[in-house]
């Protein structure tokens, strides 16, 4: 009863390993599901790595048995004939030396294909690239879109990068406290960013769709908290999509929405954020003048919607404890109306 147990476990254990595996290969964060060209390179290099290394650990298992097999069944010889036929010693001499010259030859195969497909990441072909700055803060991502020729038409945004499909993408980065790291799996690898330091890196989304991203480098107490998503959409919705961005804030028509403008204005809102169009511009936490068209507010923690939101205005700390935007004592109406306001920002 006891081994049909084990055995019962045994399989239930593979079957959730195995359905756990299936599981890893696909979703919209998943370096084994690629959607870009740079992210296809890296998942083939880790299969190509990947399958080698199994076949070579199941021939080193498979010699192992048989030498354990074969020195099982072989007769015992006596004292005086331990000494080895030449013949015997020399066959065994030819075996080790043939299976240390095929695993050089893995070795410099291995060489081979990773200096290939470095050779692959570093290059960036096709179309004239999209240029984004990314700046890393405790905990969230800021976002700009230069525009060298007229400035006033950069569009800047926080935590959620939108892309053409099939155009690439050059981002320079820095940080603006500590190390952080860029790392959207199913289209680029990870990168650092450094404070005082600008780095560098590309992708290409070829599949339209929304795909999450993470600070990989543990960056203090809500790194895990610290997510982006990057927009992979066609390149007439993108146009259309930034072309809305370059605009200022709206301004507000009906009375509650005007009540919390001035509310954003005269609280300590207009101390950390800006809202193009109005006069506030402090750029010490992300820019607002577009966040109702955002999907998630604090970095990816919570889908932004009304709830969301004014929790995370009246008490940040209780959902990302640590983040640098203080608690704000409001009174119901001056939340409602801030909440109206805040809901024009599309």
């Amino acid at each position: 009863m006891i081994a049909g147990g084990l055995r019962r476990s045994a399989a239930r254990g593979g079957g959730i390993l195995l359905a756990g595996l299936f599981i890893a290969c696909s979703g919209f964060q998943s370096a084994l599901d690629p959607k870009g060209t740079k992210a296809a390179t890296i998942s083939q290099l880790t299969l190509f790595l990947v399958i080698t290394a199994a076949v070579v650990y199941v021939v080193v298992i498979a010699g192992l048995l048989f030498a354990m097999r074969r020195a099982s069944t072989r007769t015992l010889a006596f004292a005086h004939d331990d000494i080895e036929e030449p013949d015997r010693e020399r066959t065994r001499i030819r075996w080790v030396a043939s299976a240390a010259a095929v695993s050089a030859l893995i070795l410099l195969l291995f060489m081979f294909v990773d200096v290939s497909a470095a050779r692959s990441l570093s290059q960036v072909g096709g179309l004239r690239p999209l240029r984004i700055d990314v700046v890393g803060h405790q905990w969230w991502w800021e976002v700009k879109y230069p525009d060298l020729g007229n400035p006033h038409n950069t569009v800047e945004t926080a935590n959620e990068i939108h892309v053409p499909v099939g155009r690439p993408v050059f981002i320079k980065m820095t940080s603006d406290d500590v190390i952080h790291s860029f790392w959207a799996p199913n289209l680029d690898g990870k990168k650092d960013l450094i404070p005082g330091h600008e780095t560098r890196t590309w992708f290409r989304a070829d599949t339209a769709g929304v795909y999450r991203g993470q600070c990989a480098e543990f960056c203090g107490h809500q790194h895990a908290k610290m997510a982006f998503f990057i927009v992979a959409e066609p390149r007439a919705k993108f146009e259309s999509w930034l072309t809305s961005q370059q605009s200022p804030a709206s301004t507000p028509t009906d009375s509650l929405a005007q009540a919390g403008e001035r509310v954003f204005l005269s609280a300590s809102c207009a101390m950390c954020h800006s809202i193009s169009g109005t006069g506030a511009g402090s750029k010490y936490g992300p820019d607002l003048t577009h966040l109702a068209s955002r999907r998630t507010i604090a970095s990816g923690t919570l889908p932004n919607n009304v709830g969301n939101l004014a929790g995370w205005i009246l008490d940040p700390q209780s959902i990302k404890p640590g983040a640098k935007m203080p608690p704000n004592q409001l009174d119901p109406a001056a939340l409602q109306a801030l909440l109206a306001y805040l809901g024009t920002l599309k």
